[in-house]
């Protein structure tokens, strides 16, 4: 067995979009585990957008990541040594096991995968914690009825693609935001959205307000920027607006152009009655069973659909990041380690 174990860290802190020399791809010793542990081989990371937030120093809602250390991240592992009760050699867990081939665990935050139930890769995507978000999200925010309008940007990303595919099973009608035209095809023909719309195209918001020609009740934010700006004149009267993420604004190095159109949002909340809650997907971790239970047979039963982005190689997660944040990705995103 080999005695290294490759990580990547925080190198420096950017000021606007990551780049390569914001990380660093280095060699360490083996972890060793104490006591009541277990060392882990990481199989797949998880790419997701907070993670920028995380090389910010800027207060938030998670300490950020220290410079020189290993990058944070979600993780499908395999339990190679145990002195856990709980866990044996073999086992596939998901966890928080970082930018990293290797590392150690009390157990702690760690659950136990069932790969003859679902691929291993999907708790950390339709059954991890981007479909919790969405799950989440909906049931204690949005709150879609039947016959509703729902819309939701980034919609082939692995929780606007949820997002769509739960309101369509409450009754509610999915308008799906995304970027190209194979995206939205993918929406349309695969995920059966009843509109999806190319915010890249010229004419997007005239394109939205005719897809959504009885305005909008739920629209589920994770991007904020032009997107928003063209969703605020279409929000019924007591629309709901989970907020889960601003993408669009991370790499932002100066607060957007004016005018000031904070007057214009706040009229709107106020003449509308609108309801905008952010929210953290853990804010919800009491619902996590009942996640994983109804979302978990919809995914045995064939009734939902979800795609993966894989790339291959830890040496490759800082290029495959700076793309996500870009949207270059099709489906959730992950990293096969080994």
């Amino acid at each position: 067995m080999t005695t290294a174990n490759r990580r990547i860290v925080l190198a420096a802190r950017p000021h606007g979009e990551p780049n390569a020399s914001h990380f660093r791809l280095e060699e360490a010793r083996m972890p060793v585990p104490k006591a009541g542990e277990v060392l882990l081989a990481n199989r797949y990371l998880s790419l997701d957008p907070y993670m920028r937030g995380r090389m910010s120093a800027a207060k938030s809602y998670a300490e950020p990541v220290a410079i020189g250390d290993t990058m944070v991240g979600a993780t499908v592992a395999e339990v190679l040594a145990s002195d856990h009760p709980g866990f044996d050699v073999g086992d596939m867990v998901v966890g928080f096991g970082g930018w990293q081939e290797f590392t150690t665990s009390d157990g702690r935050g760690l659950r136990k995968l069932d790969p003859a139930a679902a691929p291993v890769t999907t708790a950390l995507g339709i059954l991890g914690m981007p479909g919790m978000t969405a799950y989440a999200g909906l049931r204690n925010i949005g709150r879609p009825k039947a016959g509703e309008t729902v819309a939701v940007a980034a919609a082939t990303g692995p929780v606007g693609s949820l997002v769509g595919q739960i309101a369509k099973r409450r009754g509610a009608r999915a308008v799906g935001i995304a970027g190209g035209p194979e995206k939205c095809a993918y929406l349309r023909e695969t995920l059966g959205f009843d509109a999806a719309i190319d915010h890249r195209a010229d004419d997007f918001p005239d394109a939205l307000a005719a897809a959504c020609p009885d305005g909008i009740d739920v629209y589920f934010e994770n991007v904020g920027g032009a997107v928003f700006d063209a969703v605020l004149p279409l929000l019924n009267s007591f629309a709901r607006v989970p907020v889960c993420g601003l993408v669009s604004g991370y790499n932002a190095t100066e607060l957007p152009p004016g005018p000031d159109r904070v007057p214009v949002l706040m009229r709107a909340i106020l003449t509308k009655r609108l309801h905008l809650e952010g929210f953290i997907v853990w804010d919800y971790a009491a619902q996590e069973q009942d996640f994983l239970d109804e979302v978990g047979s919809w995914l045995r039963e064939g009734l939902i659909v979800h795609r993966e982005d894989i790339v291959d190689g830890l040496e490759n997660a800082p290029e495959a990041f700076a793309g996500l944040l870009k949207g270059r990705n099709f489906g959730k995103l992950l990293v096969r380690i080994g």
